[in-house]
């Protein structure tokens, strides 16, 4: 596995010619999901490495979609919440959706963010073990079923990356470090030794959503990111997932921040190096370059996730369509 890297301030004039592509993340908005079903398909057409559906909105309906209108794009959803289905429901559509798209689905799940739980009214027990039993209960159900495609746990820190690789064939992370990935990728390592061949291994899916912005101006792509990012510091999860990574100092001034309540304050105490780790912003070069980075770290797929200083999730996405011409 690749040793740890650490994040680059550098700024390249030129994007790096690669064939490697990124994957992208989508969301089915309400009222333009027509448009988003055009988006996938072109998506497809420019030959980006995939498609992955986050929790916000309906990601299985969303990949339901993609099945039929795609023919090879790989996707998935990242993630899925655990606690808002029976696991024999889940099965039953992932393996549908799997068996129609000829085995492109991968099915990402996770326990999903403690405000989600509360503003549902869910009771929720042990992140680990709950998961453990619910990969179980779907795989016992999918006996009955058809089968289940691939399954990828949401994670961050060691215990659920260790659990992915004891009962899933994948673990993806959203706003991880690039400079912890070697330390990640090493559990991830040891537990395909203990247990996998190498074919599980090779296969094994590494992915990652990145908040990305593309704008020349490199200040502005950063606030956008640092405002997209103010949800994800304010959860004590992500704080000791970044303080693992070496990012005390960080963390420390955001719980200073956070009783204020103050979004510019909170922003504030995002440093550049933190933000360049967890993110990409800035140039398309420096964008391009910035994933190239993500792929030699040991993510085989990186999942931008786009935003944009001008418009919404479309423009966004335009924005990357014109970064990889």
């Amino acid at each position: 596995m690749p040793s740890e890297t650490q994040p680059t301030e550098t700024q390249p004039s030129d994007a790096r010619s690669t064939n490697r592509m990124p994957a992208l993340s989508l969301v089915s908005v309400p009222g333009k999901r027509s448009v988003i079903t055009e988006a996938v398909v072109e998506m497809e057409q420019r030959g980006f490495s995939g498609v992955f559906c986050p929790s916000l909105g309906d990601a299985m309906s969303l990949c339901l979609t993609i099945a039929h209108v795609t023919e090879t794009i790989e996707f998935g959803t990242a993630i899925q919440p655990i606690y808002l289905q029976h696991p024999a429901a889940l099965a039953g559509t992932a393996g549908y959706i799997d068996e129609v798209s000829g085995g492109r689905f991968k099915l990402g799940i996770g326990v999903t963010h403690g405000p989600v739980h509360k503003r549902l009214g869910i009771d929720v027990g042990k992140p680990l073990s709950d998961t453990r039993e619910y990969v179980g209960a779907m795989r016992k159900a999918s006996e009955r079923s058809g089968g289940m495609p691939p399954i990828v746990l949401a994670a961050l820190r060691d215990k659920m990356v260790g659990l992915a690789t004891e009962v899933g064939e994948g673990a993806v992370w959203a706003n991880a470090a690039r400079s912890h990935m070697g330390h990640s990728l090493s559990v991830i390592a040891k537990g395909i030794d203990d247990g996998a061949d190498q074919a599980a291994a090779d296969a094994f899916f590494v992915g990652n959503m990145i908040p990305t912005v593309i704008d020349d101006d490199r200040e502005a792509a950063a606030a956008r990111n640092r405002s997209t990012m103010v949800g994800y510091v304010s959860l004590p999860n992500y704080r000791n997932y970044w303080r693992e990574a070496g990012y005390d100092d960080e963390m420390d001034a955001v719980e200073a921040a956070l009783p204020s309540r103050d979004k510019d304050t909170i922003m504030a105490a995002m440093s550049d190096r933190w933000l360049a780790d967890c993110t990409l912003y800035g140039s398309v070069g420096e964008v391009r370059e910035g994933v190239e980075a993500w792929f030699d770290a040991g993510v085989n797929r990186p999942i931008l996730v786009p935003s944009s200083t001008s418009g919404g999730q479309l423009k966004a996405i335009e924005e990357v369509f014109a970064a990889y011409q």
